[in-house]
């Protein structure tokens, strides 16, 4: 058995920036060999941006390109084209996020590479898919935001549609069988079927979890509303910092143990609270109720209080709190990561965890750093025939 889930299956991965590169990260920590293509010179254009060491590889790029090797052609040349189909013969995965139609005009349709390796894999991430009205727009993660729902429901009921500050991530994926046939995949948020959910309850009436009074014909921004089954929110705790909050979900059957918790067993059976039903008439009153109690200690502190009494809740992590969190560097999900020029840097682990393939973590690669040793090891090039490549520019 192999070591690796994904040991042995070769990914050509020709994406750039961040919906791509991520995908293709965590198929090289699976164990797949994932071989970057970038463009000679400047390569993947996130390796400049938002850069905090000059001439160096930025945190943008090096966090989400772990566990792979990169190798720069020019795919405008015809030597490069004959190349890229040579590797693209011993791939068994082709993943892309170039703009609409861009692989076509290099010449590479998804037919033609179809056509060059039949048993490809072939992953195409667009903004709005590879069909419908919108199929030629290109989009970035908060077009995404505010064309799938989020900005409109994210915020305060009285102020502006806002980003979130999490990635959140809408895909076209095509495949092959062993025929040839292609077909489509569509991946969507959860949170338009959320939306989509609450927009048809709401043509029955108003959304009681919702904290608003007077409704449109829309599903209005819902602050901390939990937009779950349970009502929910953030409540300050004590010392009052920015985030010093903590989020909690009431379910119905917490709150008579909450009450002890708290000290207010004299609560239990006051009508105003005596059922879900009741509380969930007056948030307003049960929030503050709960708020005057949380704000006596530290977020950390009612997680304790109230874990014990199995109460759903969450600290709001700030950047600070996140690097130190025990429960994630136990899970491996924040890991350091030798790096040739930075040192190190920390970065997020794999979300996956299988018991028979452990995940190492792997430096993202220098540009171009392993391109001798593709061509020579895997197309068998000869050392001369990699440095005339050099010379002409093509590699």
């Amino acid at each position: 058995m192999a070591d690796k889930a994904l040991e042995g299956v070769r990914i050509l991965d020709m994406t750039h920036v961040q919906s791509g590169p991520s995908c293709t990260q965590i198929l090289g920590f699976l164990g797949a060999d994932v071989i970057k293509l970038e463009p000679p010179g400047r390569g993947d254009i996130t390796r400049g941006q938002l850069r905090d060491m000059p001439d160096v590889d930025s945190l943008y790029f090096t966090m989400l390109n772990c566990n792979k090797r990169s190798i720069t052609l020019n795919l405008k040349s015809e030597q490069g084209k004959t190349i890229f189909t040579e590797v693209l013969k011993t791939s068994d995965v082709v993943v892309e996020n170039f703009g609409p139609g861009v692989l076509a005009r290099l010449g590479f349709p998804w037919e033609t590479i179809q056509a060059i390796n039949p048993r490809a894999i072939y992953a195409s991430i667009k903004g709005f898919g590879s069909y419908g009205p919108k199929k030629d727009f290109k989009a970035y993660e908060p077009i995404a935001q505010a064309m799938g729902g989020s900005m409109s429901t994210t915020g305060l009921a009285d102020g502006p549609p806002l980003c979130t500050g999490l990635a959140g991530r809408r895909f076209g994926l095509r495949h092959s069988h062993g025929g040839g046939h292609s077909g489509g995949a569509d991946s969507v948020l959860n949170l338009v079927r959320v939306k989509m959910r609450d927009h048809q309850r709401l043509q029955r009436g108003p959304l009681p979890e919702y904290p608003i009074e007077h409704f449109d014909d829309a599903v209005p921004r819902s602050g901390n509303a939990s937009g779950g089954g349970h009502p929910g929110t953030a409540l300050r705790c004590k010392p009052g910092g920015p985030n010093d909050y903590i989020y909690v979900v009431f379910q119905p059957q917490i709150w008579d143990a909450l009450l002890r918790t708290m000290g207010r067993e004299d609560l239990i059976d006051d009508e105003r609270f005596a059922t879900p039903a009741a509380r969930l008439q007056r948030l307003d009153e049960v929030y503050a109720l709960v708020e005057s109690w949380t704000l006596k200690y530290t977020k950390f502190e009612v997680m304790e209080h109230l874990n014990a009494i199995n109460v759903p809740c969450g600290p709001v992590l700030d950047s600070a709190d996140l690097f130190e969190d025990d429960h994630l560097r136990a899970r491996d999900m924040i890991v350091e990561v030798p790096h040739p020029q930075r040192g190190s840097f920390k970065t997020v682990g794999s979300p996956l965890k299988l018991s028979d393939s452990a995940v190492d973590i792997t430096s993202s690669p220098l540009l171009g750093e392993h391109t001798a040793e593709v061509l020579e090891q895997v197309m068998g090039y000869g050392t001369d025939e990699v440095d005339k490549l050099r010379q002409d520019g093509v590699i």
